[in-house]
């Protein structure tokens, strides 16, 4: 049985996932549909390309990942296909295939061309319910696509490192629901460059020099309950995905604030790693 997940920046006020999911039903009636997030930020390919990194390799292998972001085509958005590590992804050449490409290299790409024979401008409805379903029948890609060997990057996808290794310097990628903020700067990387270093993290005007393995470290729980005042103090640890973030303990918009609203850090804004040698 197939499975085939969803990750775009429709929401779920308006009728485009219901269509998406019908049209696949349609297609492959016994397939297994799967929701990642329908909540990207609108046209944000960083967002998508963090997301669905971070999710595709928790599913089967065969799984086929359609992600629909910034999915209009147009000559400089085409659309590909791409089989990765036992895995299928249908999107836009627009960069949200890159952050996993960093990290595994793909077994085989394809810019889809079928456009002619399918009717309609909702590119996820029309062509990439197509495309997942010839795959999910066993189709291989080069009947929808030719073949091809590179995909688009996205700009400072990978962190700055000073010709000296003294400077690191990292960018916003991702906010989450709690308002912490994640960066590029993952962890295998920061050791590489770190070498048992002392460091200190800058991010606007606040700064840190001790990165925690888990939120709650930050607790010292030898103290009372009713004498503690930990909730809203800001951290960083490396996250279930290590990725540096810059988190604020049980963080709250609503009532203690979070690390991007507090901290004034948006998409894409530096945060930077100095080592000291001793």
């Amino acid at each position: 049985m197939a499975i085939i997940t969803l990750t775009t920046d429709f929401g779920m006020k308006a009728h485009f996932v219901g269509a998406v999911k019908g049209a696949l039903l349609s297609e492959i009636p016994n397939v297994t549909i799967v929701d990642i997030s329908h909540n990207i930020a609108p046209f944000s390919v960083l967002e998508a390309a963090y997301v669905i990194q971070n999710a595709f390799d928790s599913f089967p292998k065969g799984t086929i990942h359609v992600i629909g972001v910034d999915s209009e085509l147009n000559q400089e958005n085409k659309h590909i296909a791409m089989a990765l590590n036992g895995h299928f992804f249908i999107c836009a050449n627009n960069g949200i295939l890159s952050m996993i490409c960093t990290e595994i290299t793909p077994d085989h790409i394809v810019e889809i061309n079928i456009h002619d024979k399918v009717v309609g401008s909702f590119p996820v409805l029309d062509v990439f319910v197509k495309v997942a379903a010839h795959i999910a029948r066993g189709g291989t890609l080069e009947v929808i696509g030719k073949t091809i060997k590179e995909i688009k990057p996205i700009t400072n996808l990978m962190p700055f490192v000073s010709s000296d290794h003294s400077q690191l310097i990292g960018n916003v990628i991702f906010i989450d629901r709690y308002d912490n903020v994640i960066t590029n700067i993952k962890k295998r990387f920061f050791e590489s460059i770190q070498k048992g270093r002392r460091f200190e993290i800058l991010a606007r005007n606040h700064k840190f020099k001790k990165i925690y393995t888990q939120y709650s470290e930050i607790v010292d729980f030898s103290i009372p309950l009713k004498n503690r005042n930990d909730e809203g103090r800001g951290l960083v640890v490396f996250n279930s995905s290590d990725f540096l973030e810059i988190a604020m303990y049980k963080s709250n918009k609503a009532t203690v604030g979070g690390a991007s609203t507090l901290m004034g850090l948006d998409m894409m804004d530096s945060v930077t790693v100095q080592f000291f040698e001793d």
